[in-house]
């Protein structure tokens, strides 16, 4: 059976001999072939000679083309700046200073690096997609929304739900655009990532972003493909909204415990997919402690196949070790021989020696913002550029400080601190956000009342 017939399966929720295996090789494929991020990202032979790699290497049963929640943001105004080691990121909002929608601009298979994605998902398909299930991703209406308008767009939420729904009607024309340009292109499993829908509460996402998504995938089930949500960060409290809007599946990080959001899917008969840690685990750690890790996620399901597939928690960080992404493979692919390594292994523990502020003696208010990494994760993005908001409205009357948790120093004090969810921001010391985006208003009134 190929890969491709496992996921296939799998999305037809029929028994499998064991879970789908599908590494989220983003910027990571440069990585196989010895090029940077930015070269991969912007020469479609540098990127389907790394695909090709990845496919070779990692044996996937799926694989996605590129994982790039910047690609039509550029497109429609946004300014991003690359970078050597991870996906090109949104520095500026075309929206931010105005409520007009003014051009309402479609995107074409021409625009941007459009041409270069959907050739290399034809080159793809023609290569390998007889073996290996072909993922398009793209970025999801909330998200594309957020690049567009973004931190005025929590405060919009609230006081202006019109403009919102203005929005995300826009956004959403945008999707199925892009969910088209895929299909047309050949990929087997349509997926947007929303990442930033995981920080607004349920209500909320019931008001503006069900129904978009529904629509997504509505289109997506009439045109004959299967598709996939993907929202990273903690996703707990929309988990039911989630399988709700009618995804075939849904993607998760390691915010979320798996098996008890199984117990949700489950009830829907919509597949999951996750969740492998990215950094403590598939960065840092070792070969060892990468199948320890995928054989503790997979008997955490009561070793359960159907409707399961094992992937990182979100795109891999640029530098993980080949040899890491291998192992979490053949822990999916030979899992009981990978079992019987691991008997009697422990996880290798991060431990670097950090000191924490002296929160009762503070000189002025102390904004901490526990990230993932704000270059790669769009919900750690808007979590800090709120941060970095308050900065600018108070000035040197209080101090802003990020923490990212893709260096050990700053995972060993995010351990320490009993931070649960990635993003959080904590003001002197006390959590008053985690993983939900506050508005720059709820923002400086947490502050103020501590001045």
């Amino acid at each position: 059976m190929t890969g491709k017939e496992i996921i296939y399966k799998i999305f037809k929720h029929e028994e499998v001999p064991r879970p789908g295996w599908i590494p989220f090789a983003g910027v990571h494929a440069g990585t196989l072939k010895g090029y940077n991020a930015a070269e991969v990202y912007q020469d479609g032979d540098k990127l389907f000679e790394s695909l090709m790699e990845v496919n070779k290497v990692y044996n996937p049963d799926g694989q996605v083309i590129v994982f790039d929640l910047q690609l039509e943001p550029e497109i429609l105004g946004c300014k991003v700046i690359w970078a050597k080691n991870g996906p090109p990121c949104v520095i500026d909002n075309p929206l931010a200073e105005t409520q007009v929608i003014s051009t309402k601009k479609i995107i074409n298979k021409d625009d941007g690096r459009i041409p270069i994605v959907l050739d290399v998902t034809r080159r793809m398909k023609k290569a390998v997609g007889d073996k290996t299930a072909l993922y398009g991703l793209f970025c999801g209406p909330f998200t594309l929304a957020s690049h567009l308008r973004g931190t005025q767009l929590f405060r919009d939420l609230k006081k202006n739900p019109e403009y919102v729904k203005e929005i995300m009607a826009y956004t959403t024309e945008i999707s199925l655009q892009m969910a088209q340009f895929y299909l047309d292109a050949g990929a087997d499993v349509i997926v947007p990532v929303d990442s930033v829908a995981s920080q607004v509460s349920p209500a909320y996402f019931s008001k503006y972003i069900s129904g978009p998504h529904k629509r997504i995938f509505d289109y997506i089930r009439e045109k004959g493909a299967f598709s996939s949500l993907f929202i990273c960060g903690n996703a707990t409290h929309i988990l039911e909204l989630m399988c709700l809007a009618g995804p075939d599946s849904i993607s998760i990080d390691e915010n979320v415990n798996m098996a008890e959001a199984k117990r949700i899917t489950d009830k829907y008969n919509v597949v999951i997919g996750g969740n492998i840690p990215l950094t403590t685990v598939m960065l840092f750690g070792n070969q060892m402690d990468n199948i320890k890790a995928t054989i503790d996620l997979i008997d955490s399901l009561d070793k359960c196949t159907k409707n399961v597939i094992i992937a990182p928690g979100c795109d891999m960080p640029f530098a993980t070790p080949i040899e890491n992404t291998i192992a979490v493979s053949h822990a999916v692919l030979q899992t009981e021989k990978a079992r019987e390594m691991v008997v009697n292994y422990e996880l290798s523990d991060i431990n670097v020696e950090v000191k924490l502020p002296d929160y009762a003696h503070l000189k002025k208010p102390l904004v901490e913002a526990f990230l993932l990494d704000p270059t790669a994760c769009a919900a750690c993005t808007y979590m800090w550029a709120v941060a970095q908001d308050a900065q600018k409205h108070f000035g040197d009357k209080i101090e802003v400080v990020e923490y990212r948790y893709n260096n050990l120093e700053d995972i060993s004090r995010t351990k320490e601190m009993g931070v649960k969810q990635l993003p959080s921001l904590y003001v002197n010391g006390q959590l008053k956000y985690s993983s939900i985006i506050p508005s720059l208003d709820d923002l400086r009134k947490e502050i103020e009342d501590v001045m």
